[in-house]
C-alpha cells in the first residue's frame, strides 16, 4: 500500500475504505461521515502537508447506490505530492460535511458542486447558487438525468424552430 494511504489508514481505519494509484496519483475512498477528519489529517499532518485544494467535483452513477460521489483533490507544495479523495453520497440524503474550515478555497468550489449537482454541504458559510441564477429551480444541470437541451429550452426557443 502506497505509503500515504498506510498514515491515513493507521489514523482512521474505520473511515478508510479503499486506496488505488494509477498512473502515480493515489485515491483514496472514504466514508462520507468522516470526510472532515480525513481532509484535517492530510492537511495538518507535517509528512503529509496538503495545504492547496485544487479541485472539488462530483460524479452521478444513476444505476448505482449510494448514486453520487464527491471528489477532492489537493496538494502539498512543499512536499510534491496530490491525492485525490472519494466518498459517496446518497440520492435520499444528498449531503456531505463542508471543509471550508479546512481550506477556504473550497467555498466556491463547494458551490458550484450544489448548483450543478444539487450536493448539501453541510456547515458551509453561504450555499448558493454560484452559476445558476437563484430562482433556478429546473433541477441540477450535470445529473445524468437532466436533459442535454437543458429543462424547457425549446418552449423558450420555438420561434427559432420555426424559423421566426
Amino acid at each position: 500500500m502506497h505509503p500515504i494511504a498506510e498514515k491515513v489508514c493507521a489514523r482512521h481505519p474505520d473511515l478508510f475504505l479503499t486506496a488505488t494509484e494509477a498512473l502515480g496519483e493515489l485515491t483514496l475512498v472514504t466514508r462520507r461521515e468522516g470526510i472532515v477528519d480525513i481532509c484535517r489529517f492530510l492537511h495538518d499532518d507535517p509528512d503529509l502537508d496538503f495545504e492547496h485544494i485544487t479541485d472539488i467535483c462530483s460524479v452521478d452513477f444513476p444505476n448505482e447506490t449510494p448514486r453520487f460521489e464527491v471528489v477532492y483533490h489537493f496538494y502539498s507544495i512543499r512536499k510534491r505530492h496530490r491525492i485525490r479523495i472519494k466518498a459517496r453520497v446518497p440520492e435520499d440524503d444528498c449531503a456531505i460535511d463542508t471543509v471550508t474550515g479546512i481550506w477556504q478555497g473550497a467555498n466556491f468550489l463547494e458551490r458550484e458542486v450544489y448548483d450543478m449537482m444539487g450536493i448539501r454541504f453541510n456547515h458551509h458559510p453561504d450555499l448558493r447558487r454560484i452559476l445558476m441564477t437563484e430562482d433556478y429551480d429546473e433541477g441540477f444541470p450535470l445529473r445524468k438525468d437532466f436533459p442535454v437541451e437543458g429543462k424547457g429550452w425549446r418552449d423558450r426557443f420555438d420561434f427559432i424552430q420555426e424559423g421566426k
